[in-house]
């Protein structure tokens, strides 16, 4: 069996998280579930958009609703682990980012 990268580890935990929100009730999600899948899908968006367009000012990803932020996540999580070339250290902030919001999510 092939040995889990970063990035792999990175991947999966997100995709955990992203379908979680997807699966929780609306009320959950206005709770505040959704706004703090909002918060990290942003977080990794800005990282991977000041890795891909360096000296560009990152564009804010917009709030779609709570129905949508699973989709948002997962899209910013994947467009993180491409920019990440082999950055180590964002790979790891961004894997304990994760797991908090996968806490606080529940």
């Amino acid at each position: 069996m092939a040995e889990r990268t970063e990035k792999d580890e990175l991947s999966a935990a997100v995709e955990r998280l992203a379908g979680r929100l997807r699966s929780l009730s609306q009320r959950r999600l206005q709770a505040g579930a959704a706004a703090t899948g909002l918060e990290l899908a942003r977080w990794l968006d800005r990282e991977a958009q000041l890795r891909e367009f360096p000296g560009r000012e990152p564009h804010v990803m917009p709030d779609e609703g709570v129905f949508v932020v699973g989709d948002q996540l997962s899209l910013a999580g994947r467009e993180v682990v491409a920019a990440a070339a082999e950055d180590r250290g964002l790979l790891a902030e961004a894997r304990q980012r994760v797991a908090e919001a996968a806490r606080a999510v529940g």
